[in-house]
């Protein structure tokens, strides 16, 4: 596997990542971090790390310069973080195969927005999202989408299942045992990590 970190050029900013291809990819995913995290999430990289043994490459980048992220309002900016991820899809082009979307908290809105505007992307899966702030946009996803919230994030949980009944896309809600928001309870960010995997090799095996 080739590891490195990559700059991705997006609507006038220079945003770092880091990209894993393992050889023979059958795709890649692209990781939207949410509030108060960045690439370096050990959730999403962990996430990463059980995709990369399935074959699958992953960026994850980010969304926000710094200067950028110490405004709160930019965190909550739905559409210019979806525009920053279809930078990165755009930057990744069909180098490594079908483009599929990973989000997190506010990430998880990102994706299913820039989604509704890239029809070529070929899944999406939200941990923990606020994938109801992408509310004007989750009719137009075609991407197969798959959501995941824990069991105890119950406000989030709600957030989820009204925004499933606005997607009109293949999709699933699935609902983690005991796990709160970040999964940080034992076995919990496990069972995401393999729900997405299999999400992502059925749904790019088929796309």
């Amino acid at each position: 596997m080739t590891t490195g970190p990559v700059t991705i050029e997006s609507s006038g900013a220079s945003l770092p990542g880091d990209l894993a291809v393992p050889a023979e990819a059958s795709g890649l995913v692209v990781f939207a971090h949410g509030s108060d995290s960045s690439r370096h999430s050990p959730r999403n990289q962990y996430v990463a790390q059980v995709l990369n043994r399935a074959g699958l490459a992953t960026l994850l980048f980010d969304l926000l310069t710094p200067p950028e992220a110490a405004d709160r309002r930019n965190v909550f900016d739905i559409p210019l973080l979806a525009d920053r991820l279809s930078g990165a899809y755009e930057w990744a082009g069909d180098r490594f195969g079908p483009i599929a979307y990973f989000g997190a908290s506010t990430g998880g809105a990102a994706a299913l927005w820039s989604a509704a505007d890239i029809a070529s992307v070929a899944a999406v899966v939200s941990r923990g999202g606020r994938v109801d702030l992408a509310g004007p946009r989750l009719a137009a996803v075609s991407a197969p989408t798959l959501l995941i919230v824990g069991e105890l994030d119950t406000t989030v949980l709600e957030y989820n299942r009204a925004a499933q009944r606005q997607l009109q896309c293949v999709n699933d809600l699935q609902v983690v045992a005991g796990a709160t928001h970040l999964f940080a309870e034992p076995g919990t960010l496990e069972h995401v990590a393999v729900l997405a995997r299999d999400w992502f090799l059925h749904a790019l095996a088929n796309h």
